[in-house]
């Protein structure tokens, strides 16, 4: 195992993992195999930064996946925690907190008059879906080709995030008629999305989407785009979706549905809103919502959903997030974006910087894509040379190119200065 030295504690754990997980991981990315290093085992966060089990410390722009968006280890969200954990874990029945975050996230989404809380965004998804074919007797759903919504079967076609990372279009295990239930078409393509329409008509249930995608790397909506699908779909009868799992309370505390005032008719929610802890949640108008049981006939349930730690964890996530630190964020990101862009510029290495607020990727590529094809012709090589340069100058990226990089509120100037400091010499090395 290159870059592990013999003998060393990840090398052993790195051994045992094999031993026990298919690939010796639990989530595919986490095998760094796209970009040829050795996995790493973090230990521990605080702040912007992470240990691995070697003891060696890096500034952290994987993030817990875009969950640590107040960098790792919050005193106050530890504090909400070890505050909750002594009253007991799960309880069977409704906890007061699951009232207190649903109301902070209604609060914040209108477009949430209901809400139901998961343990995962796949279930949120596959949750959300569920009530689209209940409600409006369809069978199809149409989605966006290297968009990734969880790993429910019909959404694992053409999906984006670790699927795009390892290569796999689909997956294995998902049956011919239940893939033939999603309809792909490329993202920023409205004429695409109306010709689905026109060539199905009265069977699209629903268009589900990342309004920001961010698991091909961060890819914009261009004008429009997400203007039409809402006026589209509400002429055909179909529901908006908006898959806000990444983007919620990321790109404010209106998601992306508040940045670019387009109002889904469900949303689906994850990561922030847990504050690290598991958890997804799915909501939307009342009449929709009350479709779901107990209040309606699309049945869904969890033993886990509003675990009383994950409530904890982000109500405490939720108040901390105030409009002024919201701020520090986006100029934070927006200073990383500039000086990687400058070094890259400096280096001559081929580089578009996409960002849409404290989102952004380093596409190897000329310009910013528009869709999954143009992201995934990226240079794969020099993104895993450029990954293994920062890793060992203390920086840990997302070991895929074609996932979002999450700046957190803990990074500050000194990180900021660092990471462009190893990415200057980065850049000249993945160009060479």
């Amino acid at each position: 195992m290159a870059g592990l030295a013999v003998g060393s504690r990840t090398t052993q754990l790195v051994r045992r993992a094999e031993r026990l997980f298919p690939g010796g991981v639990n989530s595919p990315v986490r095998a760094f195999r796209s970009v040829g290093r050795p996995p790493l085992l973090l230990e521990r966060g605080r702040g912007p930064h992470v240990w691995d089990s070697d003891g060696l410390r890096y500034v952290d722009y994987i993030g817990a996946w875009g969950a640590a968006i107040l960098g790792h280890a919050d005193p106050t969200v530890i504090a909400a925690i070890e505050a909750t954990t002594p009253n007991g874990l799960a309880l069977g029945a409704t906890h007061p907190l699951e009232i207190e975050l649903g109301e902070a996230i209604q609060a914040a989404m209108p477009s949430i008059e209901r809400i139901r809380f998961t343990s995962s965004g796949t279930e949120a998804v596959m949750s959300a879906l569920r009530v689209a074919r209940g409600a409006t007797g369809r069978d199809l759903v149409l989605k966006f080709a290297g968009a990734y919504h969880g790993h429910a079967d019909g959404m694992l076609v053409e999906p984006g995030s670790g699927a795009a990372t390892l290569a796999i279009v689909g997956s294995a295990g998902v049956p011919d008629a239940v893939a033939a239930t999603t309809i792909v078409v490329p993202f920023n393509d409205s004429g695409a999305v109306s010709r689905a329409f026109f060539e199905h008509p009265g069977r699209i249930a629903a268009v589900i989407v990342e309004p920001v995608v961010a698991n091909a790397g961060v890819i914009a909506p261009l004008p429009g785009f997400l203007e039409h699908l809402r006026t589209t779909t509400r002429a055909e009868g179909a529901l908006l979706i908006f898959d806000e799992v990444i983007t919620g309370f990321r790109l404010g505390p209106g998601g992306a549905q508040a940045r670019f005032g387009v109002r889904p008719d469900l949303t689906t929610l994850g990561k922030v809103i847990g504050g690290g802890m598991p958890i997804g949640a799915y909501g939307g108008r009342a009449d929709l919502m009350n479709l779901v049981a107990p209040a309606g006939p699309v049945y869904q349930a969890g033993t886990l959903s509003g675990h009383p730690l994950a409530m904890a964890a982000g109500v405490a996530t939720l108040v901390a997030l105030t409009p002024e630190r919201y701020e520090v964020l986006e100029r934070t990101t927006a200073e990383l974006a500039d000086g990687l862009a400058a070094a890259a510029a400096a280096a001559g290495a081929e580089i578009a910087i996409a960002r849409v607020g404290p989102l952004l990727t380093a596409f190897f590529r000329p310009s910013v894509p528009v869709d999954a094809a143009e992201a995934l012709a990226s240079d794969r090589t020099a993104y895993a040379r450029f990954f293994g340069s920062m890793l060992d100058g203390g920086i840990l990226l997302p070991p895929s190119p074609f996932e979002a990089w999450f700046p957190s509120m803990a990074h500050g100037s000194a990180e900021i200065e660092a990471t462009i400091a190893a990415a200057r010499i980065a850049f000249a090395e993945a160009a060479a």
